[in-house]
């Protein structure tokens, strides 16, 4: 009998690298990734290349390999997407992040397997509707993303609760919201890494690094306040949803307790063993007036399905990513 299979998209991107980590190393089912790995010497095949997956699949032939491998198909974890909240081709925004996602949620609504995938904070917007995962529709009508990807997120989330509201849903199904999420296999990223990886150059040798002037009076420079959460919670979250197929709905994803980036910065220091050297820059104009100057994932949904986790602390989250990865001659999970 053929084993079960995982299907999981941007699986050598960030998030979706540590989730495939973990499934590989429980061995409960075969495990494929779908992803491009773009050139060679960005590295990105490394996220990847100390797990047994069983196969890998080209993006554009997504619809053709699972229709193959319909039989055997369990779940997929969708976490492939454009990310950054910089890019400004609305169109494929919306093509890689709704369409693609609303065909997916098709599929596995029609083949019985179930889907995971990946939601985020940036559909909140300002914050100015609060951080709270509710799902009636009326509370999602009121929230105003500031970017592009923000509302490809938010239309998609939208979708998946009407369709599931009509019947019309896979077996199970859930959409999480990642807030700012650090830890290992982001060095692709670019500038869309966290804090902890853009700064690490600059700790490990000692020197200063910038972060933000505040431009608001009630957050002192360095005190703009964050949801840093550890990329191992929201693997564990994914599993834990894996292994309990009766709960749905769109859910946060993240610490539930908001620090600031002058304790973020602070940590990487300790971690590294090296004395704190902080200077504060001014904040580009460009972006002081969509400035997010708090974010703070309520967590009480998913804790009333039944999610049993704890959220890891940020210093120790930090020190584990520094002396784990970062410090040594191998970042690579």
């Amino acid at each position: 009998m053929s084993r079960k299979m995982i299907v999981v998209t941007g699986g050598a991107g960030f998030i979706g690298s540590n989730i495939v980590a973990r499934l590989t190393a429980d061995d409960h089912h075969d495990i494929v990734v779908c992803d491009r790995l773009e050139t060679a010497d960005l590295a990105k095949w490394k996220n990847v290349a100390k797990h047994p997956i069983a196969d890998f699949w080209a993006p554009e032939a997504l619809f053709e390999q699972l229709e193959r491998h319909a039989d055997v198909i369990e779940a997929v974890v969708h976490m492939g997407a454009i990310s950054s909240t910089t890019e400004t081709d609305a169109d494929l925004i919306l093509r890689t992040n709704f369409t693609l996602s609303r065909d997916l949620w098709d599929w596995c609504s029609i083949r019985d397997a179930r889907l995971i995938y990946a939601s985020s904070a940036a559909t909140y917007g300002d914050g100015d509707q609060g951080f709270e995962d509710n799902e009636a529709p009326e509370a999602m009508s009121q929230l105003r993303p500031l970017n592009a990807y923000g509302y490809s997120k938010l239309l998609f989330d939208q979708y998946a609760i009407r369709q599931s509201d009509r019947g019309q849903s896979p077996s199970q199904w859930a959409g999480l919201k990642f807030f700012n999420v650090y830890g290992p296999n982001e060095g692709h990223k670019g500038s869309m890494k966290s804090v902890v990886a853009q700064i690490w150059p600059k700790v490990a040798a000692g020197e200063t690094v910038s972060l933000f002037r505040s431009h608001h009076p009630d957050y002192a420079d360095g005190g703009q306040l964050r949801d840093f959460v550890f990329v191992d919670d929201i693997v564990e979250i994914v599993v834990w949803l894996l292994e309990t197929p009766g709960v749905s709905g769109v859910f946060n994803a993240g610490s539930g307790q908001a620090r600031s980036f002058d304790d973020l910065a602070k940590a990487t220091f300790a971690a590294a063993g090296k004395t704190a050297s902080i200077a504060y820059v001014d904040m580009p104009e460009a972006i002081r007036d969509r400035y997010q100057y708090f974010t703070e994932a309520r967590m009480d949904r998913i804790r009333a399905a039944g999610w049993p986790g704890q959220s890891t602390p940020l210093e120790e989250g930090v020190r584990r990513y520094v002396q784990g990865f970062l410090m040594t001659g191998d970042p690579y999970r």
